[in-house]
């Protein structure tokens, strides 16, 4: 098995943690690839860090299939499998093939702003908030070229169900199952109560624009933000590829929910 690591953080906490895990992976017979770059063959991405991380090296990988495992070193670390203790036994459970892996949907996304296009793509969520000095968002949603609502809030989110339990599952939204084929539609602060979460396919096309043309809002693409008037069009679907998430031994998508968001105890 070859392996690459990924970090961001440059503390001593998260070097030691890399050279640690090197000599475990290397005590194991895994072949650790230094400073990797696309088109590299590697069987894995491990990352250092919290989620920021995770998503951070499933941005890197792109479209290249490679699966990824995250090592716990923020706080929540929802999408990570191991914890900063835990070292050993995920190099162990590598090499005696003690893991399973989770397809998990991608989020093509079309940004057509100041006469250009911009294509980027999400594993979390897609969303659009109001700048500080801009009114409420009045968003207006298309499903496959047919009007679903006009948004009154400050904002809306499109998430995958990877991202249902993160912004999305903060402003209301339910949580979605990674094999459920859907993605939620949730408000952000609405202004009326009758505007709630919708779950709609993920084999949908989502066209947003603000009605208000002299609005500004922040539009999210997992960490990627940048700022857009109310004349862009953001256009959502589903990617063609998917991210793998390995999770090791009987973890779950279920026993993450229990243990992380303390879900149904």
């Amino acid at each position: 098995m070859r392996v690459a690591i990924h970090t961001k953080n440059k503390t001593a906490e998260h070097e030691n943690g890399r050279i640690e895990l090197v000599s475990a992976l290397k005590k194991q017979g895994i072949e650790v690839v230094e400073n990797w770059k696309t088109g590299v063959p590697i069987d894995m991405m491990i990352s250092i860090g919290g989620d920021g991380t995770l998503l951070n090296a499933v941005h890197q990988i792109g479209r290249e299939g490679i699966p990824v495992v995250g090592i716990n070193f923020g706080h929540l670390g929802f999408l990570t499998t191991a914890g900063r203790n835990d070292i050993d036994k995920l190099a162990l459970c590598l090499k005696e093939g003690r893991y399973s892996i989770e397809q998990r949907t991608m989020l093509e996304v079309g940004v057509y702003a100041d006469g250009e296009l911009r294509s980027l793509n999400a594993l979390n969520e897609v969303y659009l908030h109001r700048c500080e000095e801009s009114p409420l968002l009045h968003t207006q949603v298309e499903v496959d070229g047919e009007r679903v609502a006009t948004y009154a809030a400050d904002g809306l989110i499109v998430a995958t169900p990877t991202g249902s339990t993160a912004y999305s599952l903060s402003c209301g939204g339910p949580i979605l199952a990674p094999g459920s084929g859907s993605l939620v539609l949730t408000p952000i602060a609405a202004h009326t109560l009758t505007q709630r979460p919708v779950i709609l396919s993920d084999n949908v096309r989502l066209r947003l624009q603000d009605e208000e043309r002299d609005v500004h809002f922040t539009l999210g693409v997992d960490s990627y933000v940048c700022r857009l008037g109310g004349d862009s069009v953001i256009e959502v679907h589903k990617a063609n590829y998917s991210t793998k998430l390995v999770r090791l031994e009987k973890q779950n998508f279920f026993s993450a929910i229990r243990e992380k968001l303390m879900w149904g105890l």
